[in-house]
């Protein structure tokens, strides 16, 4: 399992690092080249994001008590992953600023009013993201306390059934040995009283001798 993820994460390193060279290099670039480093760029986000949602799927199979490094693993690379979603819009919004300038030829402030306004509303946009990360984070860290809880509850109901399993063997053990004793008892009993009875035959025995001999003499 761990090894799956190791692989993801070297796949998701290599891939990053690629996309912020790109991103760097696009706003030195001809419109041309651009155009389709842009688009480059969009289909590695895409790629980026997929392992992303792999990553999150293996460390949801990793045991509970071995997740907690992997968790503030992914939250590390989804932080990264949202800078370079931050960084590559900038990128975009100046190349599209830069296009848009040389088709209508508008002059340097109304360009300057443009950006500004587009970078405020990517500035709320994540505002809005870290917002709904955050939402998804609390969640996931729900569903995996939720998760342990009911490993916990399932491990206790193991532990309260063997202990049942026990009391019932026990209790059984008790029954045999409460009826080996019984019979012991009922036996001993019965051995007194043929001694008792014995002793009285053995007694009368003694009293008629005794009386046949005095009446002999």
């Amino acid at each position: 399992m761990s090894s799956d993820f190791e692989g993801y994460e070297q796949d998701f390193a290599v891939l990053t690092a690629e996309i912020t060279s790109k991103i760097a290099r696009v706003p030195r670039l001809p419109p041309d080249e651009k155009k389709q480093m842009v688009a480059n760029v969009e289909k590695q986000l895409e790629e980026a994001k997929e392992l992303l949602e792999q990553m999150d799927l293996e460390v949801r199979e990793i045991p509970p008590q071995s997740r907690g490094m992997y968790s503030n693993r992914m939250r590390s690379y989804k932080q990264e992953m949202g800078k370079l979603e931050t960084d590559f819009k900038r990128s975009r919004i100046a190349y599209s600023d830069e296009v848009r300038n040389e088709l209508l030829g508008d002059d340097g402030n109304s360009s300057e009013n443009q950006r500004a306004h587009l970078l405020d509303n990517t500035e709320r946009l994540e505002r809005s993201s870290r917002r709904l990360e955050a939402g998804y984070q609390i969640a996931v860290e729900t569903e995996q306390i939720g998760q342990e809880m009911l490993e916990n509850l399932s491990h206790d109901r193991e532990k309260i059934q063997r202990a049942r399993e026990r009391l019932r063997e026990t209790d059984a053990n008790l029954g045999k040995s409460s009826r080996v004793l019984t019979g012991m008892l009922r036996r001993i009993i019965q051995n007194r009283i043929l001694v008792v009875i014995l002793a009285i035959i053995l007694v009368v025995t003694i009293l008629m001798a005794i009386t046949f001999s005095v009446r002999r003499h």
